[in-house]
């Protein structure tokens, strides 16, 4: 089993689940709603200042469906490259 973290900004959360459905992928997962901190896209806090905020999907799965998911998140990234989306993979 392999762990993914995908950590991703609000506004393009519907391009990925919409990626998931083309790739055959993330059916299950667990999300976090609102995620707040500073990367390399710059400070996602929700507040007046920086008012964006991140998701994070926690996803378990097998090899195969991990390197579906790897590019159904490059698809989204490719369409959106500055909207800080990040996977991480144990």
């Amino acid at each position: 089993m392999i762990r993914l973290e995908i950590v991703a900004n609000n506004s393009v959360e519907e391009n990925i689940r919409e990626a998931f459905l083309d790739e055959g992928v993330g059916k299950y997962y667990t999300k976090i709603p609102k995620a707040h901190g500073v990367g390399n896209s710059g400070p996602r806090m929700g507040d007046a200042i920086w008012p964006e905020e991140n998701f994070i999907y926690i996803i378990w799965c097998e090899e195969d469906e991990a390197l579906g998911i790897k590019e159904a998140i490059a698809k989204v990234k490719e369409q959106f490259p500055d909207e800080g989306i990040k996977l991480f993979g144990i």
